[in-house]
């Protein structure tokens, strides 16, 4: 949805600001607030605080850098809200919580968080900041729920460099798996209402990851390297890729794993039952390794071969092949949540260096991508926030 969308949504959108005034003990950053998230969903080529307070009309960016740093609010009490929100218009039973990581480059080593680290948009290392995201998804839409900001070691084991960009004292260094599952416990003990985990190779390797969901009882699909240890029917180590390369030709069905901006997304999928090597499913539930494989081969060096990805999913023993297929497609949800928050809500366009401005800033962008699911998803309907803090 582009941002010109938001047009004639300004009662509405004035009335869901409103509902958050109880952040603010005070009338002015309450009434900034809502101009920067009004500035957020407007036509502004370069959302930081100078672009987005030219738009509004103030004469300096002054009181848009007071608001990210320097008045008094929660940015956390804000996640807790927007993620009420989101439930309220895209709650759904069988909804999905997917994460991701995504980058925001940056110059300089002064920026909470900055280090070399892979970058996704070139596939290289780069000097980036990585966020964590989760977005909920349901047959309605989907939105960012939480967030979090991953700390490289280098900025962990250094105390005093922590304490200039004004990170907590009690933060301590966390994979980004690790901060995944802090954000699914939020969820978890919130009520959130949802039937799957989904996320990538790089959270589905991890076994901390995994074991919190069998703990929890909670059914996932991620995507996982093909080397990751499993057990044969024997009790014999054996590995995602070695299963694939002795399954029949036969077996393989061509499903569509959901709707894509280019229609139907089709692959060739596999399923077989599976032990993980050190890991027990929650009771009634079991592993199930997915195999999904291009459609068509491509061509490279002089040979043909298809792409193939692997997927661990578990879940209750009665679930068929077509819910575990549809659950691995919507990992593409977070991708334009992250894509949508770039290119047009200004996630990373940020000009702060410190730890809670740069929640404050990420915060407001989720809000304003909230506001954009729910109108989607409620054409015509009142998508106002209600007051969630008092």
């Amino acid at each position: 949805m582009a941002a010109e969308d938001v047009v004639g949504w300004e009662r509405e959108l004035a009335a869901s600001t409103d509902g958050l005034g109880g952040l603010f003990n005070r009338p002015e950053p309450r009434r900034v607030f809502g101009d920067f998230v009004r500035a957020l969903l407007a036509d502004v080529p370069k959302k930081n605080s100078w672009g987005l307070a030219e738009h509004a009309g103030y004469a300096t960016p002054r009181p848009f850098e007071h608001l990210l740093d320097g008045a008094v609010w929660d940015a956390d009490l804000l996640r807790d809200a927007v993620r009420e929100f989101v439930v309220d218009r895209l709650g759904s039973p069988v909804g999905v919580l997917v994460v991701d990581d995504t980058q925001a480059l940056k110059k300089g080593d002064k920026s909470v968080g900055v280090a070399p680290q892979y970058y996704g948009l070139t596939g290289d290392v780069a000097n980036v900041q990585t966020m964590v995201m989760c977005t909920y998804a349901s047959p309605a839409g989907h939105a960012f729920v939480d967030r979090e900001l991953y700390l490289p070691e280098v900025w962990t084991s250094d105390p005093a460099r922590c304490r200039a960009a004004g990170v907590p004292t009690d933060r301590q260094f966390a994979t980004k798996p690790q901060l995944a599952v802090a954000m699914l416990t939020r969820a978890v003990d919130a009520g959130v209402p949802f039937r799957w985990v989904v996320a990538d190779s790089g959270y589905g390797k991890d076994a901390r990851l995994r074991g919190f969901c069998h703990d929890r009882g909670l059914s996932y699909v991620l995507a996982v390297p093909k080397n990751l240890a499993l057990l044969d029917a024997r009790g014999r180590p054996t590995r995602p890729d070695r299963l694939h390369a002795r399954l029949p030709v036969g077996v393989f069905e061509r499903r569509s794993c959901g709707a894509g901006s280019k229609g139907a997304r089709w692959y060739d999928w596999a399923a077989h039952a599976v032990t993980v090597a050190g890991e027990d499913p929650a009771s009634g539930h079991a592993h199930t390794l997915l195999v999904r494989k291009s459609t068509t081969p491509r061509t490279r060096d002089g040979k043909t071969f298809y792409d193939v990805e692997y997927f661990l999913a578990h879940a209750p023993t009665a679930t068929g092949v077509p819910d575990l297929v549809a659950a691995a497609g919507t990992r593409w949800t977070i991708e334009e949540n992250n894509g949508q928050g770039k290119d047009v809500l200004g996630l990373d366009q940020y000009q702060v260096r410190k730890w809670t401005p740069w929640h404050r800033h990420v915060t407001l962008s989720m809000l304003a991508q909230a506001f954009l699911a729910a109108t989607r998803a409620n054409p015509g309907k009142d998508p106002r926030i209600q007051e969630a803090t008092s």
